[in-house]
């Protein structure tokens, strides 16, 4: 998601889940070709590419930045007609996160 305050991207979880083992090779190459950095496992890469996520909800996590992860998260679709600036920003996926309490509580 994209830190509106700082105009940074942070990181809510990971996932491969959702993509065909054809559209996970080509994923795959594709973010190594915009890799600008490595911490262990996880690739960090310029902010290009840009899918829609859908998860079961969210929840608190001190393992991202955000504070939140999402949890079940599968892509569903690739977006390449969207702009990395399009992306959710972390103000809009804290009122979802608020949201879900108050649809649970219904």
């Amino acid at each position: 998601v994209r830190d509106e305050e700082t105009g940074n991207y942070v990181m809510v979880g990971k996932t491969f889940k959702g993509l065909t083992d054809y559209e996970f090779g080509v994923m795959t190459d594709r973010l190594l070709g915009i890799q600008i950095g490595r911490d262990g496992h996880i690739v960090k890469v310029r902010p290009e590419v840009v899918v829609e996520v859908l998860a079961s909800d969210i929840q608190d996590s001190p393992r991202y930045e955000a504070g939140m992860a999402l949890r079940f998260a599968r892509i569903t679709a690739i977006r390449d007609d969207r702009r990395p600036e399009d992306a959710t920003t972390l103000e809009e996926l804290r009122r979802a996160y608020n949201a879900q309490f108050k649809r649970k509580a219904k």
